[in-house]
């Protein structure tokens, strides 16, 4: 059995290659804002539509024919789905226009609009970017997306199939409750993830390299001066550093779990909130809602049973006799049953309750005690 999988891979494009990136960018650019507008005027853009729009402004404009139709036409389909997902999958906004100061470019390319040869990615119009072969492709790709991000790095994205990787059959379940102090509580402690605060660690080189940039900074109108960009973009590598080791800790983490799991029970929980608290830069330090999606998606490629549970009343739960108690103030780090007396760390207390309610089949604990399925007798739980 064969899955679709990402391999992505360092480009190191000349001058004249990433010239030209950047102007087949920005031609995609206008394609997709003037779809955007379109769609902002009552046009109701298909992508039949999008596609005929594009036929006819190459016809117009010499300059859209300097840049490669296909990536083009991708951008437009990406618009066609972006816009498709913003009806039927909730949370979607619908898409936005992309201004030329604060988009980063990304570029797509279909099978017929590239090729590699002689370990170089050749795209139309002779644009030829030596890669960084980190590992061999596993199949031949079926597309490509060129990305730069904020450090001026350029990646390339290949699509392709690969075997799936065999995972060892696993017993048993374990919950998890996500929290700041620890990143992720479960209930066997042998599994827990830390915080691990790397940016924290390098946070006197960081001031030091913001200070330097305030320091440079020019006002607020015109161009920034050289020196201000060096010292912004050594903030940015400090960023960066520090998000790639916290990611890193995370992938380990989740294989981890997914391999000694059969049911991988996992609190729905939202970290947005936190950025507007008084806990925002630890928590987008621990980056809570990277380690989460990491951890549902190899549970799903290795045919886990995953389920979310909602956080409401987790805490004020106890896990042994499942009454509920008060609301815990944030202070309190301890769970005492005033019926049972059970008495555990409350994030270790949370991470058995989501474990109990998703092995009864149910994503929220309402749903287990409406349902009935935990009775209190004497103290203990019956079933």
């Amino acid at each position: 059995m064969t899955e679709v999988v990402r391999f992505n891979y360092r480009l190191r494009p000349g001058v004249q290659a990433e010239r030209a990136l950047v102007s087949e960018w920005h031609r995609c650019r206008f394609v997709w804002n003037e779809a955007v507008h379109q769609q902002k005027s009552g046009g109701r853009p298909t992508f039949g539509k999008l596609g005929k729009f594009l036929t006819e402004a190459r016809g117009r404009a010499a300059w859209l024919r300097e840049g490669a139709q296909v990536a083009q036409q991708q951008a437009l389909r990406t618009y066609a789905q972006a816009l498709d997902h913003s009806f039927k999958v909730k949370g979607r906004g619908q898409p936005r226009f992309e201004p030329r100061k604060k988009t980063l470019p990304s570029l797509e390319y279909t099978v017929r609009g590239f090729s590699i040869r002689d370990g170089r990615l050749l795209l139309p119009k002779g644009v030829s970017i030596p890669v960084v072969w980190s590992r061999e492709l596993p199949s031949e790709p079926t597309s490509v997306r060129i990305t730069q991000d904020c450090l001026g790095h350029w990646y390339a994205s290949f699509v392709v199939r690969r075997e799936v990787e065999t995972v060892p059959v696993a017993q048993g379940g374990v919950g998890i409750d996500w929290g700041v102090s620890v990143t992720a509580t479960t209930t066997d402690t042998r599994f827990d993830l830390p915080f691990l605060g790397h940016r924290k660690r390098c946070a006197a080189e960081l001031a030091k390299a913001q200070r330097r940039m305030a320091r440079r900074r020019s006002g607020t109108s015109g161009p920034q001066s050289g020196g201000y960009q060096r010292a912004a973009r050594e903030v940015a590598k400090l960023h960066k550093k520090a998000a790639r080791q916290t990611r890193h800790d995370s992938r380990v983490w989740a294989k981890r779990v997914v391999a000694n799991h059969a049911l991988i029970a996992v609190e729905d929980f939202r970290p947005k909130f936190l950025a507007k608290s008084t806990m925002a830069r630890k928590a987008a330090d621990a980056a809570i809602g990277g380690a989460k999606r990491e951890l549902i998606e190899r549970g799903v490629r290795a045919r886990r049973k995953v389920v979310l549970v909602q956080p409401a009343y987790t805490t004020m739960t106890c896990s042994d006799c499942f009454a509920r108690t008060k609301r815990l103030e944030l202070c309190e780090r301890t769970f005492r049953c005033p019926d049972c007396g059970y008495t555990a760390g409350r994030d270790r207390n949370a991470a058995r309750v989501i474990l109990v309610v998703a092995e009864r089949g149910h994503v929220s604990v309402e749903d287990v005690r409406q349902a009935g399925h935990l009775l209190r007798v004497g103290g203990s739980v019956a079933v």
